[in-house]
């Protein structure tokens, strides 16, 4: 039976979510500890019908878990609506917390027939691109930076927006020790990144999230993308205009933040 007061505040999340609003911070102790927070996103994301493009991990960040005392990563659905072209515009307000650069991939749906477990090897087989993007992260609450890993997974995973870049096919390309950067040249805002940053490595990501959606015995009947977490952390946004990403030996990627 579903907590009443937890419906509740999942519902206010749902709509906020849906409709593009901010509200007033949910109770802490369903956002403070991850295994909580994991309920309501999971009840949340239960109530939207809209369509899935795919899945992020989040929190993939070593010094990350480590100052918030937590084991793992954690993932989160991305939805059709939230998922743009490269460089279309994405609009912020003051709960936006930053922009991240990532590696994503897209993976086939057959990936969800396969019957022995996930592994690095046997994954290889169902991705068929790979691609930057950049994440908007931010908020649907009234509420600024991140005191635990639950803050981000209780609202939906602090996805705002993903603007993807230019695909390539897959061919095994080695995601290790890329360097990264992200920029806007208008305001003269540039940092630098690795792709070891990200659990390891993408690939790493990838293979957890994979690995998560089994184990949770999720289905979905489209190829999808898996975004695999920051090379540069969270990147204030200091002003608006054109960010810029690139991976290294893997492409770029540009949004225009308003």
């Amino acid at each position: 039976m579903i907590n009443k007061n937890l419906n509740r505040y999942a519902n206010r999340l749902v709509n906020a979510f849906l409709n593009n609003k901010i509200i007033s911070p949910l109770p802490s102790k369903y956002t403070k500890k991850i295994s909580e927070a994991q309920k309501l996103r999971r009840l949340c994301e239960s109530k939207i019908k809209k369509p899935i493009s795919g899945f992020k991990a989040a929190g993939t960040g070593f010094p990350v878990l480590k100052k918030l005392k937590e084991k793992e990563p954690f993932y989160a659905t991305v939805y059709k609506h939230n998922v743009l072209k490269n460089k279309k515009t994405v609009k912020t307000n003051k709960f936006t917390m930053g922009i991240e650069l990532e590696v994503c991939y897209i993976v086939k749906r057959s990936f969800f027939d396969l019957k022995h477990k996930a592994t690095k090897k046997n994954i290889k087989k169902f991705i068929t691109y790979i691609a930057p993007c950049i994440e908007v992260v931010g908020y649907r609450q009234k509420k600024k930076g991140i005191k635990s890993l639950g803050d981000l997974c209780s609202d939906f995973g602090a996805n705002v927006k993903f603007v993807i870049g230019s695909k390539k096919k897959f061919r095994n390309q080695n995601v290790k020790n890329l360097k990264t950067k992200i920029f806007n040249k208008k305001i003269d805002q540039y940092i630098n990144g690795n792709t070891n940053t990200v659990y390891i490595n993408p690939m790493n990501s990838l293979l957890f999230v994979l690995k998560k959606l089994q184990k949770d015995k999720i289905k979905h009947n489209q190829d999808f993308y898996v975004f695999t977490g920051s090379s540069v952390g969270v990147v204030p946004i200091l002003g608006k205009g054109i960010y810029k990403g690139v991976i290294n030996k893997i492409g770029s990627v540009s949004a225009k933040i308003s």
